[in-house]
């Protein structure tokens, strides 16, 4: 074909053109897109003030107050305390709690010259290195039904946790960096799949306000202490359960992202100076106003909610005093 068209090469059907135009504009519009993205500024927004950290070596022993700490993946650490690195099993392996043995609250463990020390009432002071010798057997142990590895102490702690405790004999692990972790999304589905514990239950790191420690014991005959609730974060500067309503936040150069609230139980009754489990309060006034939506039973069940807890998007180091705030994408 000669003249114009031919000079421009075959003619083509008009879909062929339609389509062209199409892709075009999805271009167009995922660019626009990515170029609002792009712009999304992060506004803080200040919503309280951390008042207190805190760091469980044992779990469910004494908490330990630091007045800074590292937050890694997998929770809070102070020198060579880690929070729950370390868990008492029985003999076969299964995890030992305050839920089964309360007078294990009263059991303060420290740290000092690369060891862990433990002391408790009527009990001599015991050492223990932080670095268990390899030689020491690994224990397939069950925390919460998940299977996870630990290392075992020795004899001599597990012969001290035995005798404080008076009931069966009971081994002290330690979890190991080259150990698999457990997978938060497992326990509750609301984690992400890169969300990882040691022995906590669920979360590398548990927030409370003082607030709403506040609110509760307005309703208290006799005051709950924060020892009840073992956070690893306690703020200040905030209002009762505003905790429930963050999402991401910083504190330092630290971001932390929201996951679900902390569903209560029996834990809460162990009286902390005493030992002594109650089975009833601050966990059934708690059940009294702190239930959750009923579109959300799947997830707490009956448990009232009483603080949150969050995974680690950024580590870093905080400190008390440190402002927390509420990151808003814009």
């Amino acid at each position: 074909m000669s003249g114009l068209r031919g000079s421009l090469g075959p003619a083509r059907p008009g879909w062929v053109w339609g389509a062209a135009a199409l892709l075009a504009l999805g271009a167009l519009l995922g660019a626009w897109r990515w170029a609002g993205r792009r712009r999304r500024r992060r506004r803080l927004q200040r919503v309280g003030t951390v008042l207190r950290l805190f760091v469980y070596p044992v779990k469910s022993c004494k908490g330990v107050s630091v007045r800074r700490a590292q937050v890694t993946p997998m929770g809070l650490r102070s020198g060579d305390m880690r929070d729950r690195f370390w868990l008492v099993i029985t003999e076969d392996g299964h995890m030992v709690t305050a839920r089964q043995e309360p007078r294990l609250v009263l059991v303060s463990v420290g740290c000092d010259n690369g060891h862990l020390t433990f002391d408790a009432p009527d009990m001599e002071k015991l050492c223990l290195p932080v670095n268990v010798p390899g030689k020491n057997p690994v224990h397939n142990c069950r925390v919460f039904g998940h299977d996870i590895q630990g290392r075992d102490c020795g004899d001599e702690v597990a012969q001290w946790i035995t005798t404080f405790l008076k009931s069966q004999p009971y081994r002290l692990v330690h979890f190991e960096p080259s150990m698999v972790p457990r997978k938060s999304k497992k326990i509750i589905d609301l984690f992400r799949s890169t969300d990882e514990v040691a022995y906590p239950d669920c979360s590398p790191l548990l927030l409370l306000s003082e607030a709403s420690m506040d609110d509760l014991n307005t309703r208290l005959e006799k005051k709950a202490k924060i020892q009840n609730f073992r956070p690893n974060i306690l703020v200040t500067d905030c209002s009762a359960f505003d905790e429930d309503t963050w999402e991401d936040i910083l504190i330092g150069d630290v971001e932390l992202k929201g996951t679900v609230c902390c569903g209560r139980c029996i834990l809460t009754t162990v009286n902390p100076d005493t030992g002594v489990l109650d089975r009833k309060e601050p966990l059934e006034t708690l059940k009294s106003y702190r239930l959750c939506d009923p579109s959300e039973r799947h997830i707490y069940k009956t448990s009232p909610l009483f603080g949150k807890y969050f995974a680690v998007d950024k580590t870093g180091m905080i400190q008390v005093g440190d402002p927390v705030y509420k990151m808003i994408w814009e």
